[in-house]
């Protein structure tokens, strides 16, 4: 078992070699960049239906409208 009392010895301490830590900082720096657009304009024709009524006026003449009025020969003595 070990005695909670005992204390270890100072020792030297022990270098190592230097270790290189980089801290990187970025700025915007503004760097054009050019976007050529073309723009083609194609027509095309498209049917569209346009409904038109022809219309026939048509005048009729039909004459005078006539009864006759033809007596019974039975009806009359």
């Amino acid at each position: 078992m070990y005695n909670n009392c005992f204390h270890c010895p100072p020792t030297d301490p022990v270098y190592t070699d230097p270790s290189v830590v980089y801290q990187d900082y970025y700025y915007p720096q503004i760097v054009p960049v050019v976007h050529t657009v073309q723009i083609v304009k194609r027509h095309h024709c498209v049917p569209v239906p346009k409904h038109i009524c022809n219309y026939v006026v048509k005048d009729e003449y039909t004459g005078p409208v006539t009864t006759s009025m033809k007596r019974n020969s039975r009806g009359r003595r």
